[in-house]
């Protein structure tokens, strides 16, 4: 997939924990710093408590011509609002969001935080809080058994919100599936989605 094309803002947001997010940033934001300075944000991580660490999504993505930032860590692995709880911590949406929308110099490339509902707040999971921001996305999911239905589920959950999916990233890498199977997945997922569906090398 052509990369440039994709507009920035942009979100890359997955089906779930571990289908290739951050793998994906990373490609997006190298490919985009060919051309100039590339922002990545990412607002909420698990797992980690400082920035330099060496599961964090930002140190994976960083490269010449990408400024990473972080907005919101915690230690535990994981949902945001589980993580923050064990802390004692009530994460702040409004300005986490604010910060998602700070203007920068170049392009703009924000991770989502495991699957699209993963709560945030009691009331409220990353999708509800996300589609408040109107920012377009790529969504990445596994190649393999499985992904249809995440995917699909996903997919429309997000249109059902207004969404803008810019293409469907299929992942064999992720979960060690043949090229092939994932290609024949790609396949059935275009005859149900709008939007491109591409299996990446």
């Amino acid at each position: 997939m052509d990369f440039t094309t994709l507009p920035s803002p942009l979100w890359v947001l997955g089906t779930g924990t571990g289908v290739g997010k951050t793998h994906v940033s990373s490609r997006i934001a190298r490919t985009w710093a060919q051309s100039g300075p590339v922002v990545y944000r990412k607002p909420f991580q698990t797992g980690v408590d400082r920035a330099d660490h060496p599961e964090a999504d930002a140190s994976a993505v960083s490269g010449p011509g990408i400024t990473a930032e972080n907005h919101t860590l915690l230690r535990a692995p994981l949902s945001p609002l589980a993580a923050a709880q064990l802390e004692g911590k009530t994460l702040d949406l409004a300005d986490a969001a604010h910060w998602c929308q700070r203007p920068a110099e170049g392009r703009i490339l924000l991770e989502g935080v495991g699957g699209l509902m993963v709560p945030l707040a009691p009331s409220t999971h990353f999708l509800a809080w996300a589609t408040e921001l109107k920012i377009p996305c790529v969504l990445v999911a596994l190649g393999g058994l499985g992904t249809l239905n995440h995917t699909l589920l996903s997919a429309e959950a997000l249109m059902l919100r207004g969404w803008r999916i810019e293409a469907v990233l299929l992942n064999p890498g992720a979960d060690g599936c043949s090229r092939e199977a994932a290609a024949v997945n790609a396949s059935v997922l275009r005859g149900f989605l709008p939007m491109p569906v591409v299996v990446l090398d």
